[in-house]
């Protein structure tokens, strides 16, 4: 087949789930012996070329732009950029392609390609990370923008499309918003290998890994070390990460006196989060917004167990259950948080030996193979 992924980013030019996520797919068609162009921004040097693999060709279709806010909130233009230049790629290009598969947001390049499919007749295929609530909307952009913003989602979902999702969440939202049709839900995303034997024997140190932005709550996360450092004496808390939220992190440290606690090394190379991870005590996810969870597959993987922040934007919820690989914190209470990892110790070998057992018996479904899989049966209809 001929394919058309469409993404404004390119890892490794720019990092996180979205360009992991369309990298391997258009390297998987690929290798698969599909025709693939990747249309996205540039991110790289003027004069150099983006090289994704066999059978892969990647299409700059607007210029290089910083693509979020010093606050980490994504800017407005480069969509609109990427959008026009998708819209014109499609009108000249689009009847070579038999699928066009594009992520829902940013949502200018999926309205260009539902505007030009009329035209040419391509499979128009759609990734929804999330679909955000009306709440989380006018948080976003305000109490004027945000409805608009929501009319625009709204507009997206009720495009003809093959949808797909990686939660139930957002598979339950897309269709309240109107979408007709199937909704695929794909739980695989890791691309790791599981820990053989039995997990590491757990330091008293909890973990948090991910990016520094509002969403993820890293002061949330210090605070519930202070309460649960109260109860279990010698705890440890190691940060790794950074972002716009870090001075907010090593205040809201000097402000419980966690100086001597915490450590903050910022960003970290891989071998290091893999070592943390496996030691850890848990893996401490506070975030309020999350289509997926990667880390508690990751943390799984080693039979570290999770503690997740229950949330109405919060997917991570759906990798735990209850007791076996990990607690879900009812609601953004330091206490009750830090409640959870004081369970989390008390649970001590037994819940890192089924957390273990729980990432065995789903490794099938959570890995990326499996999603990819299904993904190229999905385009061939």
């Amino acid at each position: 087949m001929r394919v058309c992924v469409v993404y404004d980013c390119l890892f490794p030019y720019t990092v996180g789930g979205g360009e992991r996520w369309y990298r391997a797919v258009a390297e998987r068609a690929g290798r698969e012996g599909h025709e693939v162009t990747y249309l996205t921004l540039r991110q790289w040097e003027r004069g150099e070329r983006a090289d994704v693999g066999p059978g892969v060709r990647v299409v700059a279709v607007g210029p290089r732009m910083a693509l979020y806010t010093e606050g980490g909130r994504r800017r407005i233009l480069p969509p609109l950029v990427f959008g026009l230049g998708v819209l014109w790629h499609l009108l000249r290009h689009g009847r070579r392609y038999e699928v066009v598969d594009t992520c829902a947001f940013p949502y200018f390049s999926l309205l260009a390609a539902a505007l030009v499919r009329p035209l040419w007749r391509y499979r128009l295929i759609v990734e929804w990370f999330e679909v955000w609530s009306a709440a989380y909307w006018r948080e976003y952009l305000g109490a004027l923008a945000g409805p608009m913003g929501m009319a625009v989602q709204r507009m997206c979902a009720l495009v003809p499309q093959r949808a797909i999702c990686f939660s139930r969440l957002h598979a339950a939202r897309l269709r309240q918003e109107g979408l007709r049709g199937e909704v695929e839900v794909l739980r695989g995303l890791y691309t790791g290998a599981s820990r053989t034997g039995e997990p590491a024997e757990a330091t008293r140190t909890v973990l948090f890994a991910g990016r520094l932005i509002p969403e993820k709550r890293v002061t949330l996360a210090v605070a519930a070390l202070a309460a649960a450092a109260r109860r279990l004496p010698g705890l440890r808390g190691v940060i790794l990460g950074d972002g716009p939220e870090r001075e907010a992190l090593l205040q809201a440290v000097r402000e419980h006196g966690l100086q001597d606690v915490v450590e903050t090394p910022g960003f970290t190379a891989g071998e290091r989060v893999e070592h943390e991870t496996a030691q850890a005590l848990c893996m401490l996810l506070t975030s309020r917004r999350e289509g997926y969870g990667m880390v508690v597959v990751e943390a799984a993987a080693q039979g570290t167990p999770s503690v997740v922040v229950a949330g109405e934007d919060n997917a991570a919820t759906e990798l735990i259950s209850e007791g076996e690989n990990g607690f879900v914190a009812g609601g953004a209470d330091p206490e009750k948080i830090g409640q959870a990892i004081v369970d989390v110790h008390d649970a001590g070998a037994a819940l890192r030996a089924s957390t273990l057992r729980w990432f065995a018996e789903h490794s099938s479904e959570l890995s990326l193979e499996a999603s990819l899989r299904r993904v190229l049966e999905v385009y061939a209809g």
